[in-house]
């Protein structure tokens, strides 16, 4: 019986350190893509809310964020009032959760709230 004790809790750690490790190396492929930002590109003042930001925050965040979870991203008024704390949640891979966002959608919703989180 103790036996089978020592042999359960060494499987156990193992799967626990297999999980922790897969999370550790995914976080640094991600503080990878980040880098791999060019900090001195100028972001693109003309970055349309409708047909490139609004279909990144549709495919990604309505599911939590369209009413049932502050702050409610369903409509460009809910969007631009939480702009800054999108930016910041996306850009730190904190948002969304159980999903991720490609470089170029970050720096897009980035680069928008930047330039004033315009309704274009």
């Amino acid at each position: 019986m103790n036996r089978i004790l020592k042999i359960t809790g060494i499987k156990l750690l193992l799967i626990i350190s297999a999980l922790f490790f897969s999370c550790e190396a995914s976080v640094e492929e991600d503080d990878e893509q980040l880098t791999n930002i060019p900090e001195n590109e100028v972001c693109d003042s003309n970055i349309s809310f409708v047909s490139q930001i609004k279909p990144i925050i549709d495919n990604n965040c309505i599911s939590c964020h369209g009413g049932n979870q502050p702050p409610n991203l369903s409509s460009y008024s809910g969007i631009s009032n939480s702009a800054n704390n999108v930016k910041t949640q996306v850009v730190s891979r904190r948002m969304p959760q159980g999903g991720s966002l490609s470089s170029t959608e970050i720096e897009l919703i980035s680069c928008w709230v930047d330039n004033g989180a315009l309704n274009n």
